[in-house]
Formats: structure tokens, C-alpha cells, sequence
């Protein structure tokens, strides 16, 4: 980098501020790849953080009720559902790189290595828009885009209400919803490769093993930051999914992806 390179922060920020898929990624791309040379802009914090991410004008967002029924033993099934997984991961994409940019600062305050912080950050964001260009691609070759269909803004209004507490946002984001995936994409993988679909489970099957790290990601900055405030992790995690999340935590659990990702089990079961 040269003295004219902006800080990593900056670029984990650009990203929130592109609003056209393409323009997202790449920019998701920009931000990992600084991630391998000297960070000469340091951890300045951002100088333009969006309060909300940049959206493209399709899909348009309609209530959860309003979104096509996601069953895959049709084509158009399928194609409803890989829309869906392409909504989510396009909004996973904001949510890493949001988590970097809004709470490295909170993460340094608590005498933690925020670069270790952002790093971790950015290459799960990285990883979300390759996921996304995965199911996107695949939309293309079954004739269909994403914004052909409706989506709704769950995620994001999840994310909302942790904006100013990193601990939540922890809660929330990666371990109780990107947890969630790795509970109930086991099941669309069966169903898609039930119904010949090879090509969109060998998708699924790569993020679902990247998810597994992702959710790690999110129990060891959680744990760390509870170690530095002197507080405890489990009862941290249920009171803020309590006050957090709609709806709670939802069985079944896949306790064998989730133990990978060294979650414990003490945390969502009950007991």
C-alpha cells in the first residue's frame, strides 16, 4: 500500500455503501485484498459509516408473508429458494463488514487486538460475497436473477437493534442467525440432491462448511469480549437474544456443526 491507500476501515466501509451487487462484491474484494499488505492506514476508524447499507432498487421488500413458497421439487421452487439463500447471503455480506467498520473501536476499548477484529471481520464478508456470486451464477443458469423475486429485511431489522451494542450484534448475527443456518441447510441439501439438483447442493455444501467458521468466529470474539468485561458467556447470550431477537432460539439443533464451530451446546439448549 502506499501513503495514498485508504485505511482498511475506509474500504470495509465503501462496501456498505455500494448498493449494485456487483459493485458490493468488488468491493468486498478491494477490502480483503488489503488485507494482505502492510495496513499503512492503520485502524483509523471510518470516515463515512452509511446508517443503513446501500440496496439495489430489486428485490423489492415485502413483508416475510409476501415471499414466494420455497419448495424445491420444482424448478421454479428451486429457484425461489436459491433466491432466498442469495437474499441472505447478500445481506451477510453488509452484516460482516458492518460489524468491522461499527465495532472495531468497541473491540480496542475493551484492550482487545482490534486488527485481529477486523481481520476476522472482512474475510467472513469476503467469504459471503463469493457465496453469493456462487448462488447467483446458479440463478443464471436456471434462467432467473436475483430480484426477480421479492425479499424481506429480517436480517438487517435484526441487526438494527444491536447497532450500538457489540455483544447483541454477536448474539444475534452470527451466532444465533448464521447458527441457524448451519441447523437447516443439512435439510435443503438433502432436498435439492432429491431432486437432481446436484449442482445447487454442491453450493449449499460449500457454504455450509464455511459457515462453520463464521459462526466460530462469532463465539470466540463473543467470549473474548465477555472475558474482558468480566462477564458470563451463557448468560450474556440468552439475555441478549432474549431482549434481541424475535422469536428466540428455534429447535432443532444441529449440535454437531455447531460443537465445530465450538459452540456449546450449554449456550441454546435448555438447562
Amino acid at each position: 500500500m502506499t501513503k495514498d491507500d485508504p485505511a482498511i476501515l475506509d474500504l470495509a466501509a465503501a462496501v456498505l455503501a455500494s448498493a449494485a451487487p456487483a459493485d458490493k462484491t468488488a468491493a468486498a474484494r478491494r477490502a480483503f485484498a488489503a488485507l494482505q499488505k502492510p495496513w499503512l492506514g492503520g485502524l483509523r476508524p471510518a470516515t463515512n459509516i452509511p446508517d443503513r447499507p446501500a440496496r439495489p432498487a430489486r428485490p423489492v421488500l415485502v413483508s416475510p408473508g409476501e415471499v414466494p413458497r420455497r419448495r424445491p421439487g420444482s424448478q421454479e421452487g428451486r429457484i425461489a429458494l436459491l433466491h432466498a439463500l442469495a437474499h441472505i447471503e447478500f445481506n451477510a455480506i453488509d452484516l460482516a463488514f458492518d460489524m468491522a467498520v461499527r465495532f472495531a473501536p468497541a473491540v480496542a476499548a475493551d484492550g482487545l487486538d482490534a486488527g485481529a477484529f477486523i481481520a476476522d471481520w472482512v474475510g467472513v464478508g469476503a467469504d459471503e460475497a463469493r457465496h453469493f456470486e456462487m448462488l447467483e451464477e446458479r440463478l443464471a443458469g436456471l434462467g432467473a436473477a436475483y430480484g426477480d423475486h421479492p425479499a424481506h429485511d429480517g436480517l438487517w431489522e435484526a441487526a438494527e437493534s444491536t447497532r450500538s451494542d457489540l455483544l447483541a450484534r454477536l448474539s444475534v448475527a452470527p451466532m444465533a442467525l448464521e447458527a441457524r443456518g448451519l441447523d437447516v441447510t443439512p435439510g435443503m441439501i438433502e432436498r435439492l440432491s432429491a431432486a437432481g439438483d446436484a449442482e445447487s447442493a454442491a453450493i449449499l455444501r460449500v457454504i455450509y462448511r464455511e459457515e462453520v467458521g463464521h459462526v466460530a468466529a462469532g463465539v470466540r470474539w463473543f467470549e473474548a469480549v465477555c472475558a474482558a468485561r468480566g462477564l458470563k458467556p451463557r448468560e450474556t447470550f440468552r439475555r441478549l437474544v432474549a431482549d434481541h431477537l424475535a422469536g428466540g432460539l428455534k429447535p432443532p439443533f444441529n449440535v454437531e456443526a455447531r460443537a465445530r464451530a465450538g459452540f456449546s451446546s450449554a449456550y441454546y439448549e435448555a438447562g
